[in-house]
């Protein structure tokens, strides 16, 4: 019997989210760019932990199914500063029942109003990154009112994700997973006094607020 992915009576929606990788064509090694894809959803999860884990589906797409949207911007948030430098993905959100339908080679095949509606946020993150350069995300959910106070928060964090360097997007990747400031300045072979001025600097400490307020949330 297919499951379906509800919310309770006093829970939010869930979200599914589609991760299609930017010019897959021109990748040297594709088997190499989604092991790291895998590597930044598997750091996401142990931070943010997901309804459904993210899988590979064709055409160069990963799929994940989250409690809430907070969860899925999260979620987001970790997998774009977790990639390496060259390998860019970009992220539909899309609110709704999400129904199982059977188990496929590669993970469940599912269907339902979040991958419909996750699936117009990607077409609408790809259009609007045409024309814009930098718009690697979108949410498309229930509520007009707050899918548009969510993309709001998806351009800025977004435009200042697509600003950072690589070591501000390391700093950003390894405080996201817990890492203390001084663990990071022995990774980076810095001080912790640079560490917090690239994040003042890179934007990254606002991101990391941002993220620490979306995980104290409860109301739908």
């Amino acid at each position: 019997m297919a499951r379906t992915s509800e919310a309770r009576d006093d829970g939010p929606l869930p979200v599914g989210l589609i991760a299609d990788i930017v010019g897959s064509r021109g990748l040297g090694d594709r088997s190499a760019a989604q092991d790291a894809i895998h590597d930044a959803f598997a750091s996401a999860h142990a931070q943010v932990i997901p309804r459904e884990p993210a899988w590979a589906t064709v055409g160069d797409e990963f799929q994940a199914v989250y409690h809430s949207w907070r969860d899925a911007a999260r979620a987001s948030l970790h997998l774009l500063v977790g990639l390496p430098e060259g390998l860019r993905v970009r992220c539909g959100l899309g609110e709704g029942a999400i129904r199982d339908i059977e188990e496929g080679d590669r993970g469940p095949i599912q269907d339902g109003e979040g991958w419909l509606r996750a699936r117009e946020a990607v077409e609408e993150a790809a259009r609007r990154g045409r024309r814009r350069g930098e718009v690697v995300s979108w949410f498309v959910g229930a509520d007009e009112d707050r899918a548009t106070a969510v993309n709001a928060h998806l351009l800025l964090r977004d435009h200042v994700v697509s600003r950072m360097k690589s070591r501000e997007r390391r700093i950003c990747a390894h405080l996201l997973a817990g890492g203390t400031q001084e663990q990071v300045a022995g990774r980076e072979r810095i001080s912790q006094s640079a560490v917090s001025q690239a994040l003042h600097r890179s934007g990254a400490a606002a991101l990391l607020e941002a993220d620490r307020l979306f995980a104290q949330g409860r109301t739908p």
